[in-house]
């Protein structure tokens, strides 16, 4: 059961908007939570689904490195191996998913439709920094490694989440939405701006268009903001770093499977490994503050993770994360966005309590 007298503390939501929680333990779920609208009008419900943007990395991640350990190979793999062209080849799988290739902003842009026109923006482009420097790849990821994806396997990532994992394990968890079920997903809502833009260094470079930080977040292009989500282009698009629709449940219970924690899961203790251990910590030369990955996922600080926690933000206030030690999971979604890449004032895993 949640606890009403902490949650009921949160603001109060907009009209039309929503949010749901989800706590998982040993493979079930232990606690949940829904309050608000999916749209005008429309209750929440546990199975009301969102785009969860980059939350949806560290299951991109998880099924690439599944695919990998498959075919004998490791994170310690350089890429070059599978990309001939790419423009770090001696970097490293790990290199890739924690985000230290220095490929976050490209030369030129490319539609997110276009996987060869990405192919192309990317060899045309020069690294920005080396290991071990870092700096978050927002949505370059995504078509990177799907292409990568495609060299090792023939197919996108989309295509191994739904045959492997979502399909089998029955998860609300999509990456690219049947159009079928677009009438389950809640309406994005604009974050609201109280006066003026916060003067960080960080949006100050944002908003700069001679800046990589702002290249960073617009060298992918055709979804020029996040409420280009509710159209049936967003919903679909499947790019594995931010093409992500999830109900909460979905969320926390593929945290559990990739725990091993639910019956018939593709995930071995191998990829767990991988994805559990810290590779880089430091500034960030993206997002500009202290940030730290493992391979694939975001950890630390302890507050947002949990203890000895891994998981992933979305932008607007997704957020999951999986403690292995404990073998718990926790899932928020919404569609009531805020500003900012990291989960920030709001409720927090301890306010779902388990029954």
């Amino acid at each position: 059961m949640s606890n009403p007298s902490q949650v009921e503390k949160a603001a109060a939501l907009r009209s039309g908007a929503g949010e749901a929680l989800c706590m998982c333990r040993a493979g079930k779920v232990v606690g949940s939570r829904v309050r608000g609208e999916q749209s005008p009008g429309a209750p929440w419900r546990e199975s009301t689904l969102v785009p969860i943007f980059s939350a949806t990395k560290t299951a991109s991640a998880a099924c690439f490195l599944q695919a990998l350990a498959e075919r004998g190979g490791s994170p310690a793999m350089e890429l070059g191996e599978l990309w001939p062209h790419f423009p770090a080849p001696h970097c490293t799988v790990e290199h890739l998913l924690s985000h230290q290739v220095g490929l976050a902003a490209w030369d030129i842009p490319a539609p997110i439709d276009d996987l060869e026109a990405c192919r192309l923006a990317v060899e045309r482009s020069k690294p920005l920094w080396a290991p071990p420097q870092h700096g978050y790849h927002p949505h370059t990821l995504g078509p990177m490694l799907d292409i990568f994806m495609c060299a090792l396997t023939g197919s996108r990532i989309a295509d191994y989440w739904e045959k492997r994992v979502r399909r089998p394990l029955g998860l609300d968890f999509y990456i690219g939405l049947p159009t079928q079920l677009a009438a389950r997903v809640a309406v994005l809502q604009a974050p609201r701006v109280h006066g003026r833009m916060p003067d960080t260094p960080f949006y100050r470079a944002y908003f700069d268009p001679a800046s990589p930080i702002h290249r960073a977040f617009n060298s992918v292009t055709g979804l020029p903001s996040p409420r280009s989500m509710n159209t049936l282009f967003g919903l679909s698009c499947a790019c594995p770093a931010r093409g992500g629709i999830a109900s909460a449940r979905g969320l926390a219970l593929f945290y559990q499977a990739l725990l091993g924690l639910l019956p018939n899961s593709p995930f071995s203790d191998q990829v767990l490994c991988w994805m559990s251990r810290p590779v880089v910590v430091g500034q960030d030369l993206t997002l500009l503050c202290r940030t730290s990955f493992t391979c694939g996922a975001m950890c630390e600080p302890a507050e947002l993770f949990g203890n000895a926690g891994f998981g992933h933000a979305g932008a607007g206030g997704s957020h999951a994360f999986a403690e292995p030690g404990t073998g718990c999971s926790f899932a928020r979604v919404t569609n009531a966005m805020q500003l900012g890449i990291l989960p920030r004032n709001g409720i927090k895993p301890c306010d779902v309590q388990a029954s």
